[in-house]
């Protein structure tokens, strides 16, 4: 018994004199949920599931060009659905830009998991998205939508989102 009193004493010594760990600060990417996001809906399209733009909506896709050209835009994401990457066409063209795709949804999740994915936050992004999509991403982005609603003939907003780590702010323009 007086070996096992013995072996206890050991023990407790051991677990009281073990160096007390210290917490190691952590550094935050500094660029984590932050960039210039200009935000898009498609240009006209014809009617249809997945249509093609219409003569009205390729000259608003080359307006949108010439709006952004010196923006200093680093990446284009938009959905799999022909009409919002037509609407992107003329800025990749000319600007050479890389892209990427996102799935719609009404929550804006897709798009924030795939700027993750692919790091690029801190960048300048355009997002062409859809009549139903662009409000859930500006309250994904913890912006506030400037307007209540987009509409179904509502081809021309542009809406700029300047997201910092501690403030994020909304502009909003129509172009033609």
């Amino acid at each position: 018994m007086g070996k096992y009193v013995a072996l206890l004493c050991l023990v407790l010594m051991a677990c009281e004199s073990k160096p007390v760990r210290q917490p190691v600060p952590l550094t935050e990417d500094s660029t984590f949920l932050t960039g210039t996001f200009f935000l898009v809906r498609h240009a006209e399209k014809h009617p249809g599931a997945d249509s093609t733009l219409t003569q009205e909506g390729h000259v608003r896709a080359h307006h949108l060009y010439t709006l952004l050209e010196d923006s200093g835009l680093q990446k284009i994401y938009f959905t799999p659905f022909k009409r919002t990457v037509q609407t992107a066409d003329p800025l990749f063209e000319h600007l050479h830009l890389d892209t990427a795709y996102y799935m719609p949804d009404t929550t804006g999740e897709s798009l924030i998991y795939e700027i993750t994915r692919r790091e690029d936050w801190g960048k300048r992004l355009l997002i062409v998205g859809h009549s139903n999509t662009l409000l859930p991403i500006m309250r994904a982005l913890k912006a506030k939508p400037p307007v209540d609603s987009i509409g179904d003939k509502d081809y021309n907003n542009l809406f700029i989102i300047y997201k910092h780590r501690d403030a994020v702010k909304v502009h909003w323009q129509k172009f033609n």
